[in-house]
């Protein structure tokens, strides 16, 4: 993918989010975590599942994100909740352990509790 400006050829960062859901619950600051998350160099592709809702009450309130463990292949789960609603993205990575896996986890929650 590349746009052409003036006379030069510009190429457009590739985008990380993919699957049949592209919704991301939050607003602004979920699509901040979901980049924040996305600029990591092992995760390779961001899967939105649908949005569940917990029970009734009130659909504001504070956004929280943490990643959950590693599979066998160490892919892992974004958790992402706003208020009543919550969000579950899967993150595809380019490394092949749990080890691994436990390591990119490890880093990213560290990155998201700077938030």
């Amino acid at each position: 993918m590349s746009d052409t400006i003036g006379s030069k050829e510009v190429s457009r960062p590739k985008s990380k989010l993919g699957g049949s859901h592209t919704t991301i619950i939050g607003g602004r600051t979920g699509k901040k975590v979901v980049s924040l998350v996305s600029r990591h160099p092992d995760v390779k592709k961001i899967i939105p599942s649908v949005i569940k809702v917990k029970g009734k009450g009130n659909s504001g309130g504070t956004l929280t994100a943490r990643v959950l463990r590693p599979d066998d292949r160490g892919n892992l789960r974004l958790l992402i909740s706003h208020g009543t609603s919550f969000q579950e993205l899967r993150l595809v990575t380019t490394v092949g352990s749990f080890s691994d896996g436990e390591r990119i986890m490890e880093e990213i929650n560290s990155l998201l509790s700077e938030l």
